[in-house]
Order: structure tokens, then sequence, then C-alpha cells
């Protein structure tokens, strides 16, 4: 038996072939081939093929590629100026065909590029930074009974840190005060402003830390004197309009005098740094010197944070366990295990837990996979209308491969087409983007814009993006055509299999309605919820209380200011407190039972309120009484939660216990148990809570309003503030605006499914009209017949009708686990939430039904009811 001979490998032999020189060809061949053979003897044959392999590429040069002859590039370019004219007048003659495909890409495509330039942006924040990747904040973890996390550090930990460690290269502390009042006391009148962003106090390492950059003035002598100031651009002219601001002096809370000594650059929209009014940090130690204590260990404000630079060669698990030493060595709380952990700074714009949460990174996911979706099902009408058209293209298919034309010419021509389609619908998405992108930005409160012709990444986007639909849309259709053969298409005798059949329609029309029909679960679901977090119990009356910041907090200013408000004909009630029942805000301390010294293994939340408070929120007191009004803690109101924790089984035996809180600077005695109420959004559990009353410690009037005479009442509480707090700025605030800013997510989320769902039907139903258009000219003759032979009007319909509705209800089969399985886990973020029942896929999958229904009863009812006459002459 003679051995079998070995060959290199086929592909790289024929694509050397392909571009080696025709005068070069033979002897390079030869020597390949010789040595080859050698290598085969010595190395076997795995290693010789790639060493063939190797040498084929390097063969792969100027000297021996085969030139390319001029007369090629000419008909190459005839060739395509002869596919775009072709390709052109058939869109013409098909007119209806081409303006559903385009209308369906553009709309498909205009979602992709808001959705690109909103992903973008947000993906973008503080990524300007120089080092951004090694930029880390210290955050804290409180473990405990119940786990709790704040962005914020002791404040000793941030000397230490850049004193002692090693694996931070650079260390910067900053304080932001929040919603700070700015006076101009140079001004005639003292104009006051409320600047929302606040300011921030920083260490001089903060800019050696963050490109933040100078315009005018010295960041050392601005950030290590004292009183100083830097303030942006805006503010400045915004404060001082055409003057110099520097030297000028500003107002902090109508106590702090602050000069300003340097003008920063005005601060890019993609970062979380939002204060434009920097102020030196030595200057913090005067404004609050309990907190800015280098000695100060017990307690943790979230808005001291510590930034830190991260040495490159150290992992930040290594920093980390650094870190533990400090934990250990200066505990908060003997209790509660604190862990200090590092969080990047890329994740600092979308984790809520650690103050961010200003749109969650699902949730970008989650539109990016909504706008590849769409896509797809707009591509997969393209497909679908073009394998419909193709059985009216074949007489053209087949004149042309009569004529000498090839079958990668007919694919060509065909892609041409689709390109054509593609650049229309590109150019109407970007006119339709400019026009949607207000609404947009209103949407997500973002000041987004279309940079088209300054954007790189944008315009790579756009040409990838036609590329991939030219591609994705194009390429079976145009392989289809160019598979006819000549003597078929001239007798008219192609087939539905000679188009891919129906069994590949019914799968993209099935997979167009799988897509639109998770859309539409995942909205009725979101809207379930949002309607559960709107009017479920919270355990506290929300409506038509207002809620006002004091303008002193000096006890007896505040009860004449409330003894004033109740003359108002449209004030209820009022009562002095540091918080709402649910607020962002929480003062979470320790707590300790009776004459205990060891510290519970939880933290509570301490409301600090008077004995109006339960009255005025319609709180349900189940046992004991309310709390009698006093200026100091005496007297203590607990929920059931905080019973429970504590291990008493009957909520009445509470009743008489002594508690302290504030690390046993607050003790009073239990003399009421209330009912539990939401403290927070739905997201997280009821924490225990106490309320009692202290009152150097309120800043808020809470007012309860006639509902029917809101505007004249909030006019008289704006003449009592003025009169009062004639330093202060009126601000207030509805309590159920404040509550629904806890889902300002969820609510931002069903908007955009609501938008994206409607969008996905509307492509989905311009693919189902045309290929009912295409069934109805094809089955014409065979209604007219049936007609004839006594098949009524409802018969013919479900001729039509029954291949979709078996085809939606494919759909809805696969549709339903996707959406359950999707849903189930965006619910796992809310500690309450409802549960999805039978009723929510049946209206998605009714629902779908009536639209699709509707979309082809047109067509369908116009030839059921067609005189058999006209049907038996549409052939």
């Amino acid at each position: 038996m003679k051995n079998k001979k070995h060959t290199p490998p086929k592909f790289f032999l024929n694509f050397f072939r392909w571009f080696c020189h025709p005068e070069m060809s033979d002897y390079i061949e030869g020597d390949l081939m010789e040595v080859y053979d050698r290598n085969l003897k010595k190395l076997g044959k795995g290693k010789a093929d790639w060493k063939f392999i190797i040498d084929v590429i390097l063969l792969l040069r100027p000297g021996i590629i085969k030139p390319r002859k001029a007369y090629q590039n000419l008909n190459s370019y005839s060739m395509y100026k002869s596919y775009f004219k072709i390709g052109w007048r058939t869109l013409f003659r098909n007119k209806d065909y081409a303006l559903m495909n385009i209308a369906g890409l553009a709309l498909s495509i205009t979602c992709c590029l808001l959705i690109f330039t909103l992903v973008k942006h947000h993906l973008s924040f503080d990524n300007f930074h120089e080092n951004n990747e090694q930029i880390y904040r210290i955050v804290t973890e409180m473990h405990s009974e119940n786990e709790h996390y704040s962005t914020g550090v002791p404040t000793p930990l941030g000397t230490l840190v850049r004193d002692n460690q090693t694996f931070s290269e650079k260390t910067a502390r900053i304080y932001i005060h929040p919603n700070a009042l700015i006076t101009l006391p140079e001004e005639e009148e003292k104009i006051k402003y409320k600047e929302a962003s606040g300011v921030t106090f920083a260490e001089p390492e903060f800019f050696n830390i963050f490109n933040f950059h100078l315009v005018e003035g010295s960041i050392e002598s601005s950030m290590n004197a004292l009183n100083s100031a830097i303030i942006s651009e805006r503010l400045a002219v915004k404060y001082f309009g055409d003057k110099n601001p520097i030297g000028k002096t500003i107002l902090l809370e109508n106590d702090l005098e602050i000069s300003i000594s340097g003008i920063l650059k005005d601060i890019p929209d993609n970062t979380d740094f939002r204060s434009e009014i920097i102020v030196s940090f030595p200057t913090f130690k005067s404004f609050m010197p309990w907190l800015a204590s280098d000695d100060f260990w017990s307690g943790i404000s979230g808005n001291l944070q510590t930034y830190v630079v991260l040495n490159p060669s150290t992992p930040t698990y290594e920093a980390e366990e650094a870190l533990t030493y400090y934990a250990q060595e200066y505990p908060i709380n003997k209790q509660t295990k604190s862990v200090y952990k590092l969080q990047a700074l890329s994740d600092i714009h979308f984790i809520d837990r650690f103050g961010g949460g200003v749109i969650d990174k699902n949730h970008l996911w989650i539109l990016s996979a909504i706008g590849i979706f769409l896509l797809l099902t707009a591509c997969v009408n393209f497909i679908n209308l073009a394998t419909a058209q193709a059985l009216r293209r074949a007489k053209e298919v087949g004149v042309r491969k009569t004529m000498g034309g090839q079958r990668r010419q007919l694919f060509w021509q065909f892609m041409v087409e689709t390109g054509i389609i593609t650049a229309i619908s590109i150019f109407i998405a970007i006119i339709a983007a400019y026009i949607l992108l207000p609404n947009l930005n209103n949407l997500y409160e973002t000041n987004l814009r279309l940079a088209l012709f300054t954007d790189r990444s944008l315009i790579l986007f756009i040409v990838v993006l036609g590329l991939v639909i030219t591609f994705l849309a194009g390429f079976y259709p145009g392989y289809l055509l160019g598979g006819f053969q000549p003597i078929t298409a001239f007798r008219q005798k192609l087939s539905q299999q000679h188009i891919g059949g129906f069994n590949l329609r019914r799968t993209l029309i099935v997979s167009q309605f799988v897509i639109s029909q998770v859309l539409i679960i995942s909205l009725i679901v979101v809207i379930n919820q949002m309607r559960f977090t709107k009017n479920a119990d919270l355990g506290f009356d929300k409506e038509a209380i207002v809620m006002v910041k004091a303008g002193d907090y000096a006890i007896s200013k505040m009860e004449a200011v409330k003894n004033e408000c109740y003359r108002l004909p449209g004030v209820e009630q009022v009562s002095l407190c540091n918080n709402a029942p649910a607020s962002a805000d929480k003062w979470e301390t320790d707590i300790l039972r009776g004459n205990s010294q060891e510290k519970m293994d939880f933290l509570i939340n301490m409301k600090l309120v008077d004995a109006n408070y339960v009255s005025t929120f319609n709180l349900d007191i189940i046992y004991g009484r309310n709390l009698i009004v006093s200026d100091t803690v005496m007297e203590i109101l607990v929920n059931e939660t905080l019973v429970e924790l504590l291990g008493i089984i009957n909520p009445n035996d509470a009743l008489g216990s002594h508690i302290s809180v504030n690390s046993g600077n607050m003790k009073g005695q239990i003399v009421g148990v209330i009912k539990d109420f939401h403290d927070r959004s739905f997201h997280e559990a009821i924490s225990p809570t106490i309320l009692a009353s202290a009152s150097r410690h309120y800043s808020h009037f809470a007012i309860k309003i006639d509902p029917q005479d809101i505007q004249s009442t909030l006019e008289g509480l704006r003449s009592i503030w003025q009169g009062n707090y004639q330093d202060q700025v009126y601000e207030y605030a509805f309590l159920d605006d404040r509550i629904e800013q806890f889902y300002l997510t969820e609510n931002m989320m069903l908007s955009g499914i609501q938008m994206f769902t409607i969008i996905a039907l509307c492509i989905s139903c311009l693919g189902l009209y045309g290929l009912i258009s295409f069934m109805v000219t094809q089955k014409t003759k065979e209604v007219g017949i049936r007609k004839v032979m006594g098949g009524g009007e409802i018969h013919i319909m479900w001729i039509f009708g029954k291949e979709f509705v078996l085809l939606i209800g494919l759909g809805f089969v696969i549709a339903s686990p996707i959406g359950w399985w999707l849903m189930q886990r965006w619910l796992q973020d809310f500690a309450f939430s409802i549960q999805i029942d039978i009723w929510t896929f049946a209206i998605a999958g009714i629902g779908t039904l009536i639209i699709a229904a509707a979309t082809v009863s047109y067509q369908v009812l116009r030839v059921a009811f067609l005189n058999p006459v006209l049907s038996l002459k549409a052939e």
C-alpha cells in the first residue's frame, strides 16, 4: 500500500497563488514545496504546516504581490457606479418597500444614536483626570445586625494614610457642605444665593489628584491660606459681573467670611464633583471644628471624604488590608465592625449605597440591549421584506444571469441597494436625533449634545453602525437573489422554498415579537411596581405636607414662627423636627438597653421631633402614648422593628423600659410603640427607629396644609419667612415630591421602556404590514377561486389570520419566561415589591395580538370582500 502524500494547507497555498506575481509564481512555489517536504521529514506534519503558513505570510510584500492593472480600477468604478444607479432606480420603482424599510431602520438608528450618546456620557464621568484608573475613594462599611454604608471616613484617617502608608501616592481630604447659602456682603442689598451644589473644603493635594484647572490665581496660596476660596468662571460672572472677583469677599451661611483668591475653569458636565466654590481646608477647622479635629474617631460624616491615588504596584486588596489596622486600632463603635474599602473613581457615579446612583449601570446595559434589539428587529424586517420581494425580482435576476452576470455581482448589487437604504435611514435618524435630544435631556436631566463633526467616537459609531446594518440586513437577501437559476426565474416557477420558505420568515417574525413582548412584559411590571410605590401605605401621611428649612435653629424663634403659621387659614398642623418620616438624611447611631454598658449590635435611625409630629404625619401609636413636650430627650417612641430587635416578644412589655442612644448621651424611657413606617425607599428594609424630643436638633418645619388652598397658604408662609428670616432664602418642598425622588432612576427607566416599547411595536408592525401585503398579492387569485367555490369572508380572513396568531403565540411562549426572569432579577433590588402574576403575561399576549390584528386588518378585509371576478383577473 502506498504511503499517503502530505500536502501543505490548501487555503494558504491558494492564497499564495492568488497574490503572487505570475512571473515569479512557479519557481517560488517550487522552493516553498521543497522546504515544506524537508520540514515534513524532520519535524512532522503539524510543525511543517505552521512553518509553511509563516513562509507564505512573510512572502506577502510589495516585490512579490502582483500589480493591479489600471483598467481594473476603471472597471471597478464603473461597476459600482452601475450598481448605485440600478439600486436607486429599483428603490424608486418599489417605493412602498423602500419606505417601510427606511422607516423601520430610521426609527431603530435614531434610538441607537440617542442611547449611544447617553451611555457614552455616563460612562465618561471623571475619566478626564490623569491616572483616573488609580484614583480611589476610601469608604466605610459598618457590619452589625444591619449593614450600613458611608461615603465618609473618620477625619484623622486621611492624615494617617498620608503620613504612614506607601500604597498611596497622593492623599486628599474634602468636606462637602451641600445647599450652601452665599451672601455678597459688599453689595448694597446683600444679595443672597442658594447654591445646591454646595461648597467644598479641600486640601491642596486635591488639585494634584483631580484635573480641575485654574485660569487665575495659585493653588498653593489659595488652598493653604485661611478663609480663602476659588470659584468657577460661571460663578464669578454670576456674582460680580464684569468686575475682577480676586480679592472680593463672600459670606458662607451668613457667618464665615471668605476671600476670593482664584478663578477655576468651569467644571465639565461629566463629573460628580459639582461644587463651584472650593475653600481651603484650614478654613474648615474654623467652620466645623469638632468634625475637623484630628482626634475625632467617634463618628463619620458622609460629606467628609478621603481620596487617594493608589500606587500602581499595589493591588487594592493589599491597600484594604493595610486599612484594617486603623479600623481595629481606632474603632468607631465596639459593637459595630467597621471595614474601610477602596471605591474606584469610575464606580462613584453609579453605586447608590455610596451616594451615587444618579443612574444605575444596569440601566445603561438595559438601554444598550434595547438599542441592539431594536436594530435587530429592523434588520429582521428588512430581510423579511427583501425575501418577499425576491419573487417579484425573479425575471430581473434571470436577465442578468443570461447576460453573463455572476452570482457575486448580483450579491454586491443587492448590498449596494441595502447600503443606499441604510445611508438614507442614517441621514433621517441624525435629523430625528437632533430633534428628540432635548426630550432626552429633560427625561434624564442631562445636557447632552450631538457633536456630529467633532466627536470622533460618534462618527466612528455611525460608520460602524451603517456597515453592520448593511451586512446584517443585506447579506442573506443578496445571497438568496444571486442563487436563482435563470430558467426557473424566467418561467416564474420560483416557490417559497427558493426564497427560504415560510420557515425562515416564521422564525424572523417570531423573533420580532419575542423582543416586543419582552419589552411589553417589562413595561407592565415596572408600571405596576411604580404604582405600588406610589399607592402603598407608607405608614404615615405624605399628602399636602410642606417641609420648610428653618432659618434660625433657636427654639424660641422656631416656636414663634410656628405660632404665626397656625394663624394662616390653610395651615392644619405644624411640627418641628430634624427630618420627615421618610428622608434621604439619616441620623444613625448606637443604642444601649437599660443600664447595660454594652451597645447593641445594630444601629438605629434617630428622629428628633416635637409632640405634634405624630399627629402631623398621622403616625399610628399602637401601644402607649405620645411624647410630652421637652427640650431634651426624656421620653421615646420606638417602632415595631426596634422592639423585635430588642428581643421583646410583646410590644406592650416595651413600655417603661429605658434606653440610651448616641453613645449614652441621650437617655429616655419608652412611652409608646408606633406602627412601622417606611423611612426610606422600598429598596430598603424598614430601619429600627426612635422618635424623641430634643429641641436643639430641630432644623425643619413640617406643615400640613389644606389641599384646597395650597397657593395662598404657600404665599402666606413666604411672607412669614421673609419677615422672620431676612438673612435666609425661603425654600420649601412637598414631602410627596421628595419621596418621588427616591425612585428617580426607576421613573427614568419607565419612561425609556415606554418609548422603546412603542418603537419596537411600530417596527414590528411595519414588517407585519409589509408581509401581509405580499401575502395578499400572492394569494389574490386563490381567494377568488375559494369565494367562487363557496368560501365565506370569515373563512378567507382566517386563512391569513391563523398564520400570525400561531406565530405571535409562539413568540409569547418564548418571551414569557425571558421577561419573567429579567423582571424577577430587577425586582430583587426592592425590599418591598409586587408579585408577577398571570395577568401581566395575559395583558402582554392579548395586547400584542390586538395590535397585530389592527395592523393586518385593512389588507385582509380588503381582499376578503373583493369581488371574485376582480380576484381571478389579478394575475
